[in-house]
């Protein structure tokens, strides 16, 4: 009896073997062809938001006087660009040093070297829905207290990325999918069916020059003209690989 039960329970041992292994391995039909084909679709378009980074930068030999001077500056920056209309949600906060500069940094007694004054950095991010009014927005900060322009990034907005990225997906397929056609027709085949769909893609902002950027808008704002600021155009791209099943 016991020898029966043991030969029972190695053939139910085997069978479930063999039935776990076709599931998993699903080998694929040997006389299945594919053709394999990848497409690039690209739709290009002006932004719709752009952030700027600000800064004021105060320094004084007394650590607390440039902090104070700082707030001075930053609070009436900030006053001034809620005055001009920007809500208190788009400008964040996003750096704050307090950096002692000593006499000699090279010395090799660097470390006994007395600190000379102490520069202080607030650094606040706009976001503005308005492209068309960054060279605005640059000049009435820098008119209040701000004294540095980090960068200027010109973007999409989330809804209207996704909204592009769908056009150029769509235009990558349909790439694909005429390569696929074209190469089928010249070997005398038909694509009946799609195997397998890959999608990846990128997204690439605008950047402008922080240094341009500053020292520009500061010598125009002296001649009493508006800091120019040109949007441009960006590229939302998307690429697709598609495997078609051909007879």
């Amino acid at each position: 009896m016991r020898v029966k039960l043991a030969l029972l329970a190695t053939a139910l041992l085997v069978l479930s073997a063999a039935v776990i292994g076709n599931v998993a391995a699903q080998p694929e039909d040997p006389n299945e062809k594919y053709i394999y084909t990848s497409g690039t679709g690209k739709v290009t378009t002006t932004p719709n938001q752009a952030t700027v980074s600000l800064a004021v930068e105060t320094e004084n030999a007394d650590v607390a006087t440039a902090q104070q001077e700082n707030a001075r500056q930053m609070d009436a920056v900030i006053a001034a660009l809620k005055a001009a209309g920007i809500p208190a949600e788009k400008i964040k906060t996003t750096g704050y040093t307090i950096t002692p500069v000593t006499e000699d940094t090279t010395s090799a007694t660097w470390m006994s070297s007395k600190v000379k004054f102490y520069r202080v950095t607030n650094t606040v991010r706009v976001t503005l829905d308005e492209v068309n009014r960054v060279g605005e927005i640059i000049d009435i900060a820098i008119a209040n207290g701000a004294n540095r322009v980090n960068h200027i990034e010109f973007t999409v907005s989330d809804d209207r990325q996704q909204e592009l990225r769908s056009q150029a997906l769509t235009a990558a397929v349909q790439q694909a999918r005429g390569d696929a056609d074209a190469v089928a027709a010249a070997l005398g085949k038909t694509i009946i069916d799609v195997k397998e769909v890959n999608v990846g893609g990128s997204y690439i902002p605008v950047m402008y020059d922080a240094a341009r950027s500053y020292y520009s808008g500061a010598a125009e704002k002296a001649m009493g003209v508006p800091t120019p600021i040109e949007v441009g155009e960006m590229d939302v791209t998307a690429t697709v690989s598609v495997t078609y099943i051909i007879v």
